[in-house]
């Protein structure tokens, strides 16, 4: 059988998606695995160790090759051996990031399959198709390229928005599935929202799903978004959580059982993320988004204004952009959403309509009459709520409508808007607890307008500008 029909039985014989990450190092490596032997040998035997006590856990194995290679010779031997060591029944996914062209490619793939023996690899598609093809040429192996990474910098490139608007991000997990069905996905777990974006344009392919645990990634939300309608589709990677503590098998018992109880609690999948360049196109000819010259409420000239207000006088279009912030939502733990007066509101109704999620307000006016609620809707103490707002500037109207919800009891720790105008709320969001997700950063939506002919690019670089302090 194939790398994913191996995969796939796995996981339904241990019930499980999740893959252990065999990472020795000497720092790492527990006391009582230690001797006065080669320490090589110790890496081994806790290496062995683990694999005794997850197997029956687990749908995959993830060595790290860094880890061994820094030991040269006999770190490889160690290699060799812990893949050895594997049951036959779990495939092995050697995390190696290769990537390169022509024959050094085909080289890299020899020693991956041919010479370790591992059943799959992840890849950098940096240099493009060529770059995989090599490893493609093995027809059983499974290929798992690099997309949106858990590193905190991994939006240094991976977010570059190309000309269509599109995140590079995007444009490579469309593109990568599209070269081979043996190509899965690496996306971090740090950014569910980001999962759910890419599983929007990759719904039946398999991803890697690293940075749980130690890293800090939301793996109920990592879940919810990135879940095929199979309970499928996810490999959800963790490495210092299980093999870093005194008992393997109860931390990969509880790992795997908390994934499953997410697996069972996913949200109905939502729309696909609704075409950029459609939403936002629609956005300007509603006169939503314009340019020019406006004075704001501050009394400071600007070059753009966002009155996002007129989506209820387009109620298809607020079904559309209900769709995109759906997208978001699906990827988080949630309870309720709260829309903010007074554009929050409508946006916060259809959003509710699109994923069924139920919703509450924090009034602007405390009634003076009836039960003088702060808050209208169902809700209860300690259950969580997704803020919900048109754009975001400064935040102040987010924050304050959080403050009213945590003074309630309620825990508001996530919000979304459809446009980021990139002008410091996200930080003041960050600053007050608060995990900002936009739709659409202004960035976006300059290039849009931009490619599809709506705005020249002097009107582009002169909001821009703007936006940066410039004008």
């Amino acid at each position: 059988m194939n790398f994913y029909d191996k995969l796939t039985a796995a996981c339904q014989r241990n019930n499980s998606l999740l893959c252990v990450g065999l990472d020795p190092t000497v720092e790492g490596l527990p006391v009582r695995y230690r001797s006065n032997g080669p320490i090589t040998d110790d890496l081994l035997r806790w290496n062995l160790a683990v694999i005794e006590a997850t197997s029956e856990l687990v749908c995959c194995y993830k060595p790290n090759i860094a880890f061994y290679e820094a030991h040269g010779a006999a770190g490889m031997d160690v290699l060799r051996r812990t893949i050895a060591a594997i049951p036959s029944h779990i495939p092995v996914l050697l995390d190696a990031k290769r990537g390169d062209i022509g024959s050094t490619a085909a080289a890299y793939a020899q020693a991956c399959f041919e010479e370790l023996g591992a059943d799959a690899v992840t890849l950098s598609p940096y240099l493009g198709r060529d770059s995989i093809d090599a490893f493609a040429a093995y027809p059983d192996k499974g290929l798992f390229v690099l997309c949106h990474t858990s590193n905190p910098s991994a939006g240094e490139f991976q977010k570059l928005p190309l000309p269509t608007g599109r995140p590079l991000y995007l444009e490579v997990a469309e593109a990568a599935t599209g070269w081979s069905p043996q190509v899965g996905l690496v996306v971090g777990a740090t950014y569910s929202h980001v999962i759910a974006e890419i599983r929007a344009v990759a719904p039946d392919g398999w991803f890697l799903v690293p940075g749980v645990g130690a890293q800090g990634g939301d793996l109920a939300g990592s879940v919810a978004a990135g879940l095929r309608a199979d309970g499928l589709g996810l490999i959800i990677s963790a490495s210092r959580g299980v093999t870093g503590v005194a008992d393997h098998y109860a931390a990969a018992l509880a790992l795997r059982d908390e994934i499953n109880q997410a697996r069972q609690n996913r949200p109905i999948p939502q729309s696909p993320i609704p075409n950029p360049q459609t939403l936002i196109s629609n956005l300007h000819s509603l006169g939503a988004i314009q340019f020019g010259n406006f004075t704001l409420a501050s009394g400071i000239q600007s070059p753009f204004y966002i009155d996002l207000r007129l989506l209820v006088s387009r109620p298809a279009l607020l079904a559309q952009a209900a769709a995109a912030y759906a997208v978001i939502l699906s990827g988080l733990a949630y309870d309720r959403i709260a829309g903010v007066p007074y554009a929050g509101l409508p946006i916060g109704t259809a959003l509710a309509l699109a994923s069924g999620a139920p919703l509450i307000y924090p009034r602007k006016e405390v009634k003076q009459h009836g039960t003088g609620k702060v808050i209208e809707g169902q809700w209860q103490p300690g259950e969580r709520v997704v803020v919900i707002e048109d754009l975001i500037t400064s935040a102040g109207s987010i924050i304050q409508s959080a403050e009213r919800l945590r003074e309630a009891g309620l825990i508001v720790e996530d919000a979304i808007v459809l446009i980021d105008r990139e002008q410091g709320g996200m930080a003041n969001l960050a600053a007050a607890g608060i995990r900002g997700h936009a739709v659409y950063r202004l960035t976006d939506v300059l290039a849009e307008l931009e490619a599809g002919g709506q705005i020249d690019q002097a009107t582009a670089q002169r909001v821009a500008a703007f936006v940066r302090g410039e004008g």
